[in-house]
């Protein structure tokens, strides 16, 4: 399940760097999450960071990338093998 990042950001910037897999970036308007990249942290931590930090709870699940936790974790695991 990827994540997305709703028109209610209010581009407070506290999202982007907390991004493990730096899939978070800023859009036109709002920043955006890039769904080929979000893991949902699975592989860094137990709860998305970006939805940890957001203050306006503006990150929902992306309901047009539906992922179970295998799915998560082979993104994860291409995401490092790309980096190496």
């Amino acid at each position: 399940m990827a994540l997305m990042i709703t028109d209610q950001c209010i581009n407070c910037d506290v999202c982007e760097p907390e991004c493990p897999n730096q899939a978070i970036y800023m859009g036109v308007e709002i920043y955006e999450i890039d769904p080929d990249k979000c893991t949902e942290c699975v592989g860094h931590f137990d709860e998305p960071q970006c939805v940890q930090v957001c203050p306006v709870a503006c990150i929902p699940v992306n309901p047009q990338r539906i992922e179970d936790t295998d799915s998560l974790w082979s993104k994860f695991h291409r995401l490092q093998a790309q980096a190496d």
